[in-house]
């Protein structure tokens, strides 16, 4: 991989790329280089460097987080992810680097900011929708380039390139504020390139090179020579016509060509007595007779093969300009890549004036999220009633939300839409809500919803224990985690203890920020015990038995689940609901069962090695009590526990 390497970039070492020769990267890279070469075929130089990209200065989002979060693909097959929603780009390039720049959020608070300061910019005085309108016109440039560089480029990127070109002045020029300086003075003049071009290329040429007629005339002489051979030079033929009657005297005489004998000297046979005696018969009519001229057969000889050196010559023309452009390479990857970064920003500017978003503020801290009427960015635009948004605030004290509340209610937009608000700002866009303050975020986890995974032999629980696992083990105190309904694949109490085990872990040891959903009621119990914990409820109402969702958030643990509601609203037959009533009255009429107790873990409050009430209850002396007393020492214990 090492020597591939240094051979493509021409260096002895790749110590000038900040790599040592050892290191274990450089073997993916190598592979990646091979894998290009050779499906490519060809020489690649395009590729001139490589970068390191730190894992460190980035927020990691895993496989399943991608997935759950729906970014780039929906989970219904549908075109409602956020990619399809608020990518805004009108360039091939913009939206490429849209997607880079969602798959690998920033955590560099300078960067981020000035990618703020660049979006205030092109929203002032609708700066954005000019810029707009300069990059619709402006083709795929790194595509082309990398054509360029693999020699396979077809005549129309030569003349989409050309004029893509032609409008980067004007596209400078209206980027005349401060916050964007840094993007315009990446992007090059190419006055060289261009006139090259203006000059080689034809204004509309055809697909392909193969039959010619790309290369405008004017630009070489020798294939404007040729090309007028090979539509028969009427200027030349008119000139030996010319000549040749005033030197014979015959004013019958006249030059023609057919497809069958080519070209020929025509005269009439009342004047055969003064044709020249270096005139060659080749062909008798009725009334004339064709004659050939050593003069002419030349010509002939050159026309009937200037059409094949005239597409030999345009292809040797056409080869010439991958060597023209070949040394601007660099600048038109660079510009490329800053038109891209341009682009990005006018459409986020576009969402922040059309859709109403706001500029986030970072801060150096971590443990912070605070959102004021936060809302969900891709179902705000695709539904077709009024978001409802709502707050969020996660500081030191409020690590972790346990959100209860019913199905449908709208637990897991408002868990989706904070993580999506943090990764929107992370990419330097402004974010849908009123105010916004977010501090450090290493990684973003989520956990919601599952299937079974087959293939691979695991069940849906199996699933879901897995992608917990791999957050328990991961995440850490500056990580956004989300969990939806852990523990629903196996029975009640299993469930419950591992969802109380598993927040009181990210909450107590990994400090984490945490958004916990649940319809285990007693783990509302753990929020009222943890410090750095809280409840809060989505709301809804209940009216002549049916229920009204409030899609609201407000402090305090929900009181009921409304699982019937929601299940007569999916079109259960109502005789089941029926008996469910029944059901679910009989269940509640029935003593209850003995409460579960989970005490805190030893990343908490430490387990005492004996059991005190176990303890009190030993020492007593039931013999000497009166019930009165035992009744009395019984409140006592349920006071202390």
């Amino acid at each position: 991989a090492f020597k591939l390497l240094t051979q493509q970039f021409a260096t002895r070492h790749l110590a000038g790329f900040g790599f040592n020769q050892q290191e274990p990267i450089l073997g993916s890279a190598g592979a990646v280089m091979h894998y290009v070469q050779d499906t490519q075929r060809a020489a690649l130089p395009h590729i001139r460097s490589i970068t390191r990209e730190p894992t460190d200065d980035a927020v990691i989002l895993d496989a399943a987080t991608r997935r759950n979060l729906e970014l780039n693909q929906s989970a219904h097959g549908e075109s409602t992810h956020l990619t399809a929603v608020l990518d805004e780009t009108v360039c091939a390039m913009g939206s490429r680097n849209f997607q880079r720049w969602l798959q690998r959020p920033l955590r560099d608070h300078g960067i981020l900011n000035q990618r703020y300061d660049a979006v205030e910019a092109l929203m002032t005085d609708d700066r954005y929708l000019d810029l707009r309108e300069h990059l619709k016109a402006i083709t795929d440039i790194e595509r082309i380039v990398a054509r360029i560089g693999l020699r396979s480029a077809r005549p129309r990127d030569f003349a989409r390139l050309r004029d893509s070109l032609a409008r980067l002045p004007e596209l400078k020029a209206d980027c005349g504020a401060p916050a964007l300086s840094y993007l315009t003075q990446r992007i090059a003049s190419f006055d060289e390139l261009l006139d090259v071009l203006n000059r080689a290329i034809i204004e509309q040429p055809p697909v392909l090179i193969r039959d010619g007629g790309v290369i405008a005339s004017g630009y070489d002489a020798e294939l404007d020579e040729l090309r007028d051979l090979a539509t028969g030079a009427t200027d030349y033929l008119n000139a030996l016509e010319q000549r040749e009657r005033e030197r014979t005297g015959i004013s019958s005489l006249k030059v023609g060509y057919n497809k069958v004998h080519g070209y020929f000297i025509e005269t009439s046979k009342a004047d055969g007595d003064q044709v020249p005696v270096e005139y060659q018969r080749r062909q008798t009519l009725k009334n004339a007779e064709r004659y050939i001229i050593p003069e002419l057969k030349a010509h002939e000889d050159k026309v009937l093969t200037a059409q094949a050196k005239s597409l030999a010559r345009e292809k040797a023309l056409y080869d010439g300009l991958y060597d023209h452009c070949l040394p601007f390479v660099d600048e038109l990857q660079q510009s490329a890549s800053a038109i891209a970064e341009l682009d990005t920003l006018c459409a986020f500017a576009t969402l922040a004036v059309e859709q109403n978003y706001c500029r986030p503020a970072l801060v150096e801290q971590s443990g912070l999220l605070k959102l004021s009427q936060a809302r969900h960015p891709v179902i705000e635009r695709l539904s077709d009633e009024p978001f409802i948004p709502n707050d969020l605030a996660m500081t030191d004290k409020r690590r972790l939300l346990m959100i209860t509340g019913p199905n449908m209610g709208g637990k897991s937009t408002y868990m989706r839409q904070a993580a999506l608000i943090v990764i929107l700002a992370h990419m330097g866009c402004f974010v849908p809500a009123r105010e916004a303050e977010i501090g450090f975020v290493d990684r973003i986890f989520t956990r919601i919803g599952a299937s079974d995974d087959i293939a691979s032999g695991r069940s849906t629980f199996m699933v879901e224990m897995t992608e917990t696992a791999n957050i328990l083990h991961n995440a850490t105190s500056e990580s956004l985690v989300l969990m939806d309904e852990i523990g629903r694949g196996t029975s009640t109490y299993d469930g419950l203890s591992l969802a109380w085990s598993v927040a009181e872990q990210l909450a107590s040891k990994l400090d984490c920020l945490t958004l916990f959903a649940t319809h285990y009621f007693e783990l509302t119990e753990l929020a009222e015990r943890l410090e750095n914990s809280c409840n809060v409820h989505v709301e809804a109402q209940e009216h002549n038995d049916h229920i009204v969702f409030l899609h609201t958030v407000a402090e305090g643990s929900a009181n009921r689940s409304f699982g019937l509601q929601v299940a007569k609203l999916a079109g259960v037959p109502n005789n089941v609901i029926e008996r469910a009533k029944r059901k679910l009255t009989e269940l509640e009429q029935q003593p209850n069962s003995p409460q579960m107790e989970i005490p805190l873990s030893e990343t908490t409050t430490p387990e005492p090695t004996v059991d005190p009430l176990r303890e009190a209850l030993e020492a007593l002396d039931l013999d000497q009590m009166t019930p009165m007393q035992a009744l009395m020492w019984l409140n006592e214990q349920r006071k202390k526990h």
